[in-house]
């Protein structure tokens, strides 16, 4: 039986995103903030909106800042999120090799910032995963692959890469967990951003409607019932006189809300790294409406998860009437509650948390 998991607690800086375009704050005052509200110990950031120049210009000067910065503050450098973009040319997609090397400057940066984590996408197939492990190997990096809604922990393509992972048995291949891929209703603070942008009520009570029917029948598993859903959503905002609205309902309803149980996750569970704790908003109760944040914590805690959960605030996508950093306070009070419901806590303090991220990283996963 496992020993109870202790999750430690953290946040990525994309939560920030609305603040960082408006300039209220540049990478090093945003890291500050965060270390004095205490969002951390672990700091998570993108590398492609975080760091000017990445990864190609990231010189020795601002690493040397990057790792004073983050020492002085205390904080525990968790995972750097890197992108494939296979598709930059305009006349046809990278070959193997390219691909390889585009993605190796990326691990590369990782490694020198300190970030014992590479979040990459779930554009890679298991070979090509494969060929980044020699790239792993020589930085010292995991390599974990985002789990994202539309797809889910049991889906066909996820369960490929597991099983290339149980096949390689290397400790620096695993899983990110977004939390995305398993909520369980739309978001409200999303349904109050159409309403004000002139969305009637019947429009949004069938947005709803749709939504939870396709919550009832499961995730989709194929990109032809992917493609129908996305579809629905287009013509009912047509049917309802606002067309125009069509391709955001879609892009929210398929892309961010993904309705898999959360028991799916357990396909994966040894093998996930990290974990995007992805979310949109809480209510006045405390609560996350649309995402089952006690379950998600408590599934951690029983399967012996000493990982860092990154706090994933997305609703600063349209909800530019609320204070991020008040709603990323209120999520990570829910998550240190549910983990005491669980009979367990998160970690809080960074000595802890940098002995267990690397105990946790250093085996490989035993399914």
């Amino acid at each position: 039986m496992n020993t109870l998991g202790t999750p430690i607690q953290g946040v990525t800086l994309y939560s920030f995103t609305r603040a960082s375009h408006a300039r209220e704050y540049d990478l090093e005052s945003l890291i500050r903030k965060v270390a004095a509200e205490g969002f951390g110990p672990g700091l998570e950031l993108i590398g492609f909106s975080s760091l000017r120049g990445f990864p190609n210009r990231i010189d020795d000067n601002f690493v040397g800042q990057f790792r004073d910065l983050v020492q002085e503050v205390d904080l525990v450098p968790t995972s750097l999120a890197v992108n494939v973009d296979t598709g930059l040319r305009r006349d046809r997609l990278m070959t193997q090799d390219e691909m390889v090397e585009y993605m190796r400057a990326q691990i590369e940066v990782a490694a020198r910032l300190g970030f014992p984590i590479a979040r990459v996408q779930i554009s890679l197939s298991p070979d090509a995963m494969e060929s980044l492990l020699p790239v792993a190997e020589k930085y010292g990096v995991t390599l974990a692959l985002e789990v994202h809604a539309d797809q889910h922990g049991a889906h066909e393509r996820v369960l490929a890469l597991r099983d290339r992972y149980e096949k390689l048995n290397s400790p620096l291949l695993g899983f990110t967990a977004d939390w995305g891929a398993t909520v369980t209703g739309f978001a409200p603070s999303l349904l109050e951003a159409y309403r004000r942008r002139g969305a009637s009520e019947d429009l949004l009570a069938a947005v709803v409607a749709l939504w939870d029917g396709f919550y009832a029948e499961g995730p989709p598993n194929t990109q032809k019932v992917h493609g129908e859903r996305f579809g629905a959503f287009i013509g009912l905002a047509a049917r309802y006189g606002r067309p125009e609205l069509g391709i955001d309902f879609a892009i929210n309803g398929t892309g961010l809300f993904g309705p898999a149980s959360i028991e799916t996750w357990q396909e994966i569970m040894p093998w996930v790294r990290h974990v995007h704790g992805k979310f949109f908003g809480i209510d006045e109760n405390g609560e996350e409406p649309s995402v089952p944040v006690r379950g998600l914590v408590a599934q951690l805690v029983e399967n012996g998860y000493h990982g860092a959960i990154s706090s994933e605030y997305e609703g600063w996508h349209w909800n530019n009437w609320q204070d991020p950093f008040e709603i990323i306070r209120g999520e990570q009070a829910l998550q240190r509650a549910a983990a005491k419901d669980a009979g367990s806590r998160m970690i809080t303090d960074s000595r802890s948390a940098r002995e267990l991220l690397h105990s946790h990283l250093a085996q490989p996963a035993r399914g």
